[in-house]
């Protein structure tokens, strides 16, 4: 195998894990009610929505469930379904159809094995943050796809303004190398989008929560769009969240086959 065709299958490899690695978080079922309040106070303070997007998080122990992920790269594309089993805090595992590309997330660990091109990955979570344009950890991965902040709004103030439809959320100290925005919906203040830009660098992260729905009494998100930009490189992803349980009895099933070809990122 010349060098061209191994970086080939490098970036292969690398691509069908990450799918899974950046989406392990919960799905829906289609019966779910979907929520559509915008009715809101306009007069509410920035504090109050803050307050409010936090009491509004949603509280499990373990969820299971499926997801449909849509990739594109600008070169290339690709739809792949997922199981998913998680522990709230603790582990992400993720299974692509009969175990082809497996997944696991902790938050010292980031892993995955793809049994067609007989190689693996584990270390850090380094390219995940590369490939989405800004620093992540299994904390800040798992409030993306639960539809919370990535930082604690706690930490910072905010100005708070409305536009036909949401409350937009400004910090008040500006920095020129790091931004963030956030837009929060009304009646269930979780977030209708989060932007985080590094205009120097040319880096751009935004996810979009299209809409969310009630399952088992908890707001979670129902389609949740993401575009990441760095420089050039383009990323877009699209998921569909289906079937969730949640708080049932979940394990781990994971081990990286023996001779499998370790990945090392440059």
């Amino acid at each position: 195998m010349d060098l061209k065709e191994k970086r080939q299958r490098i970036r292969l490899a690398l691509r069908a894990g990450y799918v899974l690695l950046l989406f392990a978080a919960l799905s829906s079922c289609k019966s779910a009610k979907l929520l559509t309040d915008k009715t809101f106070d306009e007069n509410l303070p920035a504090r109050t929505v803050i307050r409010n997007h936090y009491r509004n998080q949603v509280d499990f122990r373990t969820l299971t469930g499926k997801l449909r992920i849509a990739y594109s790269d600008g070169e290339s594309s690709q739809t792949v379904g997922v199981s998913l089993r998680m522990e709230k805090d603790k582990a992400i595992w993720l299974s692509a159809p009969l175990g082809v590309v497996k997944a696991m997330i902790t938050p010292g660990r980031v892993s995955f094995y793809n049994k067609l091109e007989n190689s693996y990955f584990d270390g850090s979570f380094e390219y995940l943050s590369k490939l989405l344009g800004t620093e992540l950890d299994f904390k800040k991965v798992q409030n993306l796809l639960l539809g919370e902040a990535l930082y604690d709004l706690r930490e910072e103030k905010y100005e708070v303004s409305v536009n036909s439809s949401t409350y937009e959320l400004k910090p008040v100290r500006t920095l020129d190398l790091f931004k963030t925005f956030f837009t929060v919906n009304p009646g269930n203040f979780r977030l209708a989008s989060q932007q985080i830009s590094q205009p120097l660098q040319k880096r751009l992260l935004e996810i979009r929560y299209k809409d969310y729905q009630e399952k088992s009494k908890k707001i979670v998100p129902n389609n949740v769009g993401i575009l990441a930009i760095d420089n050039d490189q383009r990323n877009v992803i699209d998921i569909e969240y289906r079937n969730i349980e949640f708080n049932t009895k979940v394990s781990f099933p994971y081990k990286i086959p023996s001779g499998y070809e370790k990945i090392v990122l440059n």
